[in-house]
């Protein structure tokens, strides 16, 4: 029976299984609600509409220089020619199509490889896929516009050209489409880098490859690189100074943050992970089970290099995080099938070993009943849809009053794209912030004005979410006496206030 199950198989079960979780989350809630979401729908509309890249909510419509063009042009055909509402949700549909993809092409590898090794049980490859695409948080930023599904798409196609090409292609050819894969990666998320960093070196560690098929596997990569580093470097300019984390390109967040990030980010790195499978434990069982499970994690990566170029990449991946001063939760659930399957090649073979088999199956069995008795929760409260479908609620009740506004209004507020995507009114994020190190820092009383004077703000609207915005505007309003007014208010701390440009 387990000789039944074919490649193929696996790869079409596991995407079906993915497709039919995934569908749970389809939903009408308004695009932006995650930020990034926002941006990512508002580069596309200025795309399908001849605008070009740019951010078409700032003022000035300012060259897009933080996300990679192509998860945008390939939204800009839809709001391009549909209503906002009508193309986000098609696009939402799009990323369940790519997500189940994604799923089903890393299922097809780990099973036609034998990833896991020759003793694995032939169906434990796909099951371990196949749950990773129903993990909340998965489903979560599957429901919104984020670019992950298609990332995973291509991160999975480099690794396939890379480590299981067909017979009948030359290493030459199967490393330079490799590396287009990579370079579409790349192109869709800034991470992709470490797909192409990882494949080179597999190459030339693993296979032993001649240096000009390293130099095939890589060329598309760097050419990548090249061009949407020259577009940055042409660009980066265009976006004012105070918005370099959201809207600059990545290099001024390395710049910001230096080498001094390094011992927080290494350190939070498997606090998603850990929190995902021993998130309801006492914290010193916690810290000892995470650390175990990290050192089998470790091992299984240890023995996934020979094998896969998977190993490499993930390798390169951790590295860049390592040095990124923003939570690493969003990019691990990129990578989770992987992790997935990693850590279980590591744990089979310790189980062979009498003393440490005891050991092991706690862990283990840990780890299945958290992360199942979460995903038992989650689906039974529809956990991937609580926060969004709350932020979508409450812009629809503030949206209509923006809509009032009178002409050439220009608001400050949070989720700044959604604001304009759904009103057309320019909006620009009210709420401040840089890195030095680990450490967030916030502009003075004196630089948030600036910034606000700048962008030529007429209104200020608080979202009612608290957090930073309050405590940023409720300085202001200390500082400046009477530069703001407010003009109207709603329940839950929520309010717009008009600026008073000569005060």
């Amino acid at each position: 029976m387990a000789q039944a199950l074919t490649p193929a198989r696996a790869g079409v079960a596991v995407a079906v299984v993915a497709f039919a979780g995934g569908a749970l989350t389809l939903n009408h809630d308004l695009v932006g609600v995650f930020y990034d979401d926002g941006l990512y729908a508002g580069l596309a509309f200025a795309l399908g509409r001849g605008l070009g890249y740019v951010h078409p909510h700032l003022p000035g419509t300012p060259a897009g220089v933080h996300y990679p063009p192509l998860y945008p042009l390939l939204l800009a055909p839809l709001f391009g020619s549909l209503p906002v509402a009508a193309a986000a949700f098609a696009a939402k549909v799009l990323n369940l199509l790519l997500a189940a993809f994604g799923a089903g092409l890393v299922a097809w590898y780990a099973t036609r490889v034998n990833l896991l090794g020759d003793r694995a049980p032939r169906w434990l490859a796909a099951a371990l896929v196949a749950a990773s695409a129903l993990a909340m948080p998965v489903l979560a930023i599957q429901a919104v516009l984020f670019a992950e599904p298609l990332f995973g798409v291509w991160l999975a196609a480099a690794v396939i050209l890379a480590g299981a090409p067909p017979a009948r292609w030359s290493s030459r050819t199967a490393g330079a489409l490799a590396g287009v894969a990579a370079a579409l990666a790349l192109l869709t998320r800034s991470l992709g880098i470490a797909a192409g960093a990882g494949i080179a070196v597999y190459l030339a560690m693993v296979r032993r490859a001649q240096w000009v098929d390293v130099l095939a596997a890589v060329a598309a990569v760097g050419v990548a690189a090249a061009g949407w580093g020259a577009w940055v470097i042409r660009h980066a300019g265009g976006i004012d100074p105070a918005l370099a984390m959201n809207y600059g390109n990545y290099f001024e967040t390395v710049r910001q943050a230096g080498l001094g990030v390094f011992r927080a980010s290494a350190r939070d790195l498997p606090r998603p992970l850990a929190d995902l499978v021993f998130g309801g434990l006492p914290t010193p069982l916690y810290d000892l089970l995470g650390a175990v499970a990290l050192a089998i994690g470790l091992y299984g990566l240890a023995r996934i290099l020979p094998r896969s170029p998977i190993g490499f990449i993930l390798i390169c991946y951790f590295a860049i995080l390592a040095l990124w001063p923003f939570p690493p939760d969003r990019f691990l659930w990129a990578v989770l099938p992987w992790l997935a399957l990693v850590w279980v090649a590591g744990a089979l073979p310790l189980l062979e070993r009498p003393a440490l088999r005891l050991p092991v199956l706690v862990v283990a069995a840990t780890m299945v009943a958290g992360y199942g008795w979460r995903e038992a929760r989650g689906f039974a409260g529809r956990w991937w849809a609580l926060t969004a479908s709350h932020i979508s609620d409450n812009f629809r009740e503030l949206l209509p009053w923006v809509l009032a506004l009178p002409p050439g209004s220009v608001l400050a507020t949070d989720d700044e794209a959604l604001v304009w995507l759904y009103t057309h009114k320019p909006a620009v994020p009210f709420y401040l912030y840089g890195y030095r190190g680990s450490t967030e820092i916030h502009p003075t009383p004196a630089e948030h004005r600036a910034y606000l004077e700048r962008q030529g703000v007429t209104h200020v609207l608080l979202a009612g979410f608290g957090g930073g915005s309050a405590q940023e505007l409720d300085t202001l309003l200390g500082v400046y006496p009477g530069w703001l007014t407010m003009v109207h208010r709603w329940p839950g701390g929520r309010a717009v206030f008009t600026v008073n440009r000569d005060r």
